[in-house]
């Protein structure tokens, strides 16, 4: 297996926070699925959802995981909430799920100084119920495709990155 971290989990749980400060911590590079995605389409994934849907989006994420199986080394990948469903996802790297509840990632959001723009630019979070089906749906299986699982739930980053230290040496 490579010497990848890549971290899974629902959309808001803090997967870029969490691998920014990990790769501080380390000195490891730090790519997001999501970033690559709107550098490659040369467009937000919140357009990419409304000009050509969601199936499109996934069959970009399963490019950009094949890429990352391929041609990434030593680096810490944080990736969009349903990026775990890609079929390359175990051969990245080491799969790490960032867990909490729903209202416990709703109020981490709501707590963010820009928490109108996180909530925008997640399109599959436009509706809460909707969203809390999704998250239902998906946490079993992000526990399924996880090498470690972490709650972060009420936790602060320091807490959180000891965790992850301990759980990947």
């Amino acid at each position: 297996m490579k010497e990848n971290i890549v971290f899974i989990g629902f959309m808001g749980v803090g997967k870029g926070t969490v691998a920014r400060a990990l790769s501080r911590k380390t000195g490891m590079f730090t790519l997001d699925s999501d970033d690559l995605i709107e550098s490659m389409e040369n467009r937000k994934i919140k357009k990419i959802f409304e000009q050509d849907g969601e199936d499109y989006f996934r069959s970009i994420e399963a490019k950009t995981a094949k890429w990352l199986s391929l041609h990434v080394e030593h680096t810490i990948i944080s990736t969009g909430g349903g990026f775990f469903k890609v079929n390359e996802l175990n051969n990245i790297g080491k799969v790490i799920y960032l867990k909490s509840s729903f209202d416990g990632i709703i109020n981490r959001l709501k707590a963010q100084p820009n928490a109108t723009a996180k909530f925008k630019k997640r399109p599959l979070l436009q509706d809460i119920v909707k969203a809390k089906e999704l998250f239902d749906s998906r946490y079993p299986l992000y526990e399924q495709k996880a090498d470690v699982i972490i709650d972060v739930e009420e936790k602060d980053i320091d807490t959180i990155l000891d965790t992850i230290m301990e759980k990947i040496k």
